[in-house]
């Protein structure tokens, strides 16, 4: 009895054990399916699976699918990581399904929609990442209902609105990144009591209000507030005690003010310090010098005073150095040249002067990229920076640099040479040759020495760089033929030698820069014809020939080149037909003006071409020398007959041709040109004569001016412009095409600008110019002048530098014209001129006082040209007499911070006003250093042109300033 009983009681335990574990089986098997059935809901949302990860899933077990992985005791589905692959689609709500679930991954798609409510439901999770995709609406509160979340990434999505307040209940919440969306707001004040938060990145979005204290999150190590709109101080204790931990503090992009708080070199463990881009201002201070854990320091584009603190050479890690366009003076302290480790030294954009130290290459063995360009330093580049071996950029532009280039063999990584100039014509002062040892550099990439006075030829070796992608020598004193090996240069991309003195042919060899899409050649005295191998160079976006000898036709192969966009021939020697098909299509009759005799359609303002029939070649062979040796002997005769006539006779003018190259133009051709001198053709008058437009037998439309040889002065003054402009090739200097002189009549036929002056744009109501295009203008007229008196074989003065006499072409590039009581100086730089015959208002104390000329009575006049054009206001204007004039007005106005502006400059609602504002306010600043009362304490047209080129490559930044300028520490996969 007792057996059966116990034999009934183990029966009844089997039994109810295997109850149990069916109901678990099953329990655990309805779960599985459970999570199978979230997947595919999942999966079936998916509109577009580029890498077919999900296509063949249906049928497998959920744990063996692509990026699902499933825990070992219940075989539960623990992480979901689909990073990357491109998916299509809205998140199903079944997800929030997946109760197991500790680790979601679904960064770098295409997902969009909201975050559904049922993720809610993932009570377990611990990470959750679905950055870079394009989620929308707000952020979701019930992200703070997720307890054990320990790491949120929300990045670069399209989320609205504010930062909710209940992300602070994740209260284990170690990483918060919500980089590049759209959130506005102040930063939550709940968010600052998450003490186990140790990365925070809220980084390129609009957030605005104060930043606020940190105190209360003892363990952050990384702080990324970058690119929003914080504004106010700095908060005192942003390196309190509690927030030792800080590694990183990047703040830049902000419209943060005040000075730095001292007491930042309390962060004794920070290693990146970023706040560029702010309105900071005050002493960068001295005790920055004790963090000596700092890596990385950017205080670029704020507004400090004074110099850089000596006490920066302290920090010896630094591997980045950049205050860029800071308002820094004084000199760079030597100090700095000393820091071993740095890879990266940026200073340009300030006023630091000074000389660079004779050792500053000794120490930078590790030096990468050394930026100074935009600066006062003057001196000689020391040639012990040929030790910085590893350096591979190197920018020392806008300066005043002298002597010659050093020996720079040993820098056999460099890639990017700016010594002067990028593509904004930045300058120094550098004579002698190129280096030939630059040649022996392979690795170099790029290559700026424009705009300085090297004058040498193209060192041999330079053909070999052929990983070369840059190479600009613009505006310099270079000479010799060009290599026959120039189409070595394989990798050129940009190739710019115009304005020098480079003769002979262009060679053929140019067809195999295969990646050419730039040939600036203009402003040279090349020859021969244009290489039909130019149709070769199939990616040619810009060829520019213009102002050179170049003779033959222009090949029609020419119109296979389908990117080029901008095509000059202008001023050469051509003839024959002007291509009209493919690219020749869009180019204007500018492209081809001032050439020997072309012909083509009739808008390109040449005549007509005519078809001839000719026998045989063999023919021409006969005729064409004849023909030649015929007209030869009549121009001899007629010469001589027309210098007889002129003895005997008083008739009309004729033609004589100048000591200068001038096209030869008659008295007939511009009566008919211009009706007879009529007043409907009449364009203005001036001082000493008449301008008129005109269009010449060939059908150039042109301006002629004809001086009234009655008034006393004018001849001097015909004198005056052919001698000067006879020897001036500049773009931004309006060029005599020819002349028409004999004692009864003399005239100077000048290129046609069809925009007339700077004085109707200023002035007329039918007109109008923006900031920027008054910028440009000043920029062109600044380069002129800068030409006038460095750049060319002797100073030249204006003499009447004003709006009037300020031309603008069909592009508004401004051309500076007049010359007509210009002074050549061939012996010195200053004369006295006991007649004063500049413009009131415009002509500088000592002209007016003493009759001084000089150059740097242009440069007066220039400063209160540049008043003039961004004020609105006439010097002669009625409100100025006595003792106040344009320009006390102007500096009363700056010491009271009261920037007058032409109304139609500037609105408080522009986007860009802060950044305009600030560049008007830094032109006035420019032309009060150019209306010094003593002329040698003005600065020169270097200085001048310079500054102009900075402060538009600042509102060029500023306008462009991109909103990823540094990493916003996205993580990877693995987290």
């Amino acid at each position: 009895m007792k057996l059966n009983r116990k034999l009934m009681e183990n029966i009844i335990l089997s039994f109810a054990v295997s109850v149990l574990l069916l109901h678990s089986f099953a329990h655990s098997l309805n779960s599985i399916t459970t999570d199978k059935h979230a997947l595919i809901s999942f999966k079936n949302s998916i509109t577009s699976d580029p890498y077919a990860i999900l296509s063949t899933q249906n049928n497998t077990s959920v744990c063996n699918w692509i990026g699902v992985s499933c825990g070992l005791k219940h075989r539960r589905v623990t992480a979901l990581n689909l990073s990357g692959y491109g998916l299509v689609g809205t998140v199903a709500p079944h997800l929030g399904n997946l109760t197991f679930l500790r680790y979601l991954d679904i960064s770098f798609n295409n997902f969009s929609g909201f975050l559904p409510f049922e993720l809610s439901k993932l009570r377990h999770l611990k990470v959750m990442n679905v950055g870079a995709n394009s989620f929308t609406g707000e952020i979701p509160t019930w992200l703070g209902s997720l307890p054990r979340l320990e790491k949120l990434y929300l990045y670069k999505n399209t989320f609205l609105g504010m930062i909710p307040d209940e992300i602070g209940n994740l209260s284990q919440l170690e990483k918060l990144s919500i980089p590049g969306s759209s959130l506005t707001g102040n930063i939550p004040s709940s968010m600052l009591n998450i003490s186990s938060l140790k990365f925070m990145d809220l980084s390129n979005n609009t957030l605005s209000g104060n930043i606020p204290t940190f105190h209360h999150l003892p363990k952050l190590e990384e702080l990324y507030l970058s690119h929003n709109n914080f504004e106010g101080w700095l908060p005192s204790d942003v390196c309190s005690s509690n927030m030792s931990n800080i590694k990183t503090l990047e703040l830049y992009g902000n419209q943060l003010q005040g000075p730095i708080p001292p007491n930042i070199w309390k962060c004794t463990h920070l290693e990146i310090l970023a706040l560029s881009y702010n309105n900071l201002s005050g002493n960068i201070p001295f005790e920055i010098g004790n963090m000596s854990t700092l890596r990385e320091l950017y205080l670029g584009w704020n507004d400090f005073q004074g110099g850089i603190p000596a006490e920066i050479g302290k920090l010896t890690r630094l591997e980045v150095l950049n205050i860029a366009n800071a308002s820094l003076t004084g000199n760079i302290p030597t100090s700095i040249f000393n820091i071993s480790t740095l890879t990266t030294l940026s200073l340009s954009y300030n006023s630091l002067s000074g000389t660079l130290p004779s050792n500053m290459g000794i120490s930078l063995l590790n030096l990468e990229l050394l930026y100074l360009y935009f600066n006062r330093l003057i001196g000689p580049i020391p040639s012990t920076i040929n030790n910085a071996s590893k350096l591979m950029q190197l920018g020392l532009s806008s300066n005043s640099f002298i002597g010659s280039i050093p020996d720079l063999g040993n820098l056999k990584h460099l890639q990017m040479l700016m010594l002067v100039g990028e593509l904004i014509l930045e300058r120094n002062m550098l004579v002698g040759p190129i280096p030939e040892c630059l040649g022996e550099v392979k690795s170099l990439r790029e290559i700026y020495l424009g705009h300085n006075q090297l004058n040498s030829t193209i060192p041999p070796n330079f053909w070999n760089l052929t990983d070369l992608v840059e190479l600009s020598l613009p505006s310099n004193h270079l000479i010799g033929q060009l290599s026959s090996q120039l189409g070595n240069l394989k990798s050129i991309s940009y190739l710019d030698l115009s304005f020098n003195q480079f003769s002979g042919n262009i060679p053929s060899s140019i067809g195999g820069c295969q990646l050419l899409e730039s040939l600036y050649l203009s402003n040279n005295l090349l020859d021969g014809s244009i290489p039909q191998s130019l149709a070769n160079v199939r990616n040619l976006k810009a060829l520019d020939l213009s102002y050179n000898n170049l003779s033959g036709s222009i090949p029609k192969s020419l119109e296979d080149l389908r990117f080029l966009e901008h095509f000059n021939v202008s001023n050469n020697k051509l003839v024959g037909e002007i291509p009209d098909r493919g690219c020749f299509g869009n180019l204007s009759d500018q492209s081809f003006s001032n050439n020997l005799a072309l012909c083509g359609p009739i808008r390109f303002k040449v005549p007509p071409c005519t078809k001839k029939h000719h026998r045989s070649k063999s023919l021409m062979k006969i005729i064409v020398p004849s023909v030649i040796l015929v007209v030869t002997m009549v121009i001899v005769i007629l010469v001589f007959i027309n210098k007889f006539k002129s003895r005997k006779s008083t008739l009309l003018p004729t033609a004589v041709l100048p000591v200068t190259e001038y096209r030869s133009v008659s008295y007939i051709e511009l009566e008919r040109g211009t009706s007879g001198f009529s007043e409907r053709n009449l364009i203005g008058k001036g001082s000493f004569g008449s301008v008129f437009e005109a269009t010449l037998s060939n059908g150039l439309k042109v301006a002629v001016k004809v001086f009234n040889l009655q008034l006393q002065g004018a001849e001097r003054s015909f004198d005056i412009e052919t001698e000067i402009l006879g020897s001036i090739r500049h773009r931004n200097i309006v060029r005599v095409i020819g002349c028409c002189s004999s004692p009864e009549f003399k005239a100077l036929i000048l290129t046609y600008m069809p925009n007339g002056s700077l004085d109707k744009w200023l002035y007329s109501n039918m007109h109008s110019l923006d900031l920027i295009q008054r910028l440009k203008i000043a920029i062109d007229v600044a380069s002129a002048l800068e030409y006038l008196h460095h750049g060319h074989t002797f100073p030249v003065v204006h003499r009447d530098v004003k709006p009037s006499n300020v031309l603008l072409d069909q592009d508004m590039v401004a051309h500076l014209g007049d010359f007509g009581i210009g002074k050549l100086f061939e012996n010195g730089e200053v004369v006295v001129q006991t007649q004063t015959l500049a413009t009131i208002g415009y002509a500088a104390p000592e002209l007016g006082m003493e009759g001084k000329v000089s150059t740097h009575g242009d440069v007066y006049s220039f400063g209160i040209m540049l008043l003039e054009m961004f004020t609105g206001k006439k010097p002669t204007d009625d409100m100025f007499d006595g003792e106040m004039r344009l320009k006390e007005w102007e500096s009363e106005s700056l010491q009271e911070k009261s920037v007058p502006i032409s109304p139609t400059l500037l609105s408080s609602e522009d986007r860009d006003f802060c950044a305009k504002e600030q560049c008007v306010l830094s032109i006035y600043e420019l032309a009060m250093k150019c209306l010094a009362t003593t002329p040698h304490e003005r600065i020169n047209m270097i200085e001048a042109a310079n500054t102009l080129h900075m402060i538009n490559a600042t509102m060029v930044t500023e306008r462009r300033r991109p909103r990823y300028a540094f990493s916003v520490g996205i993580p990877n996969n693995g987290l």
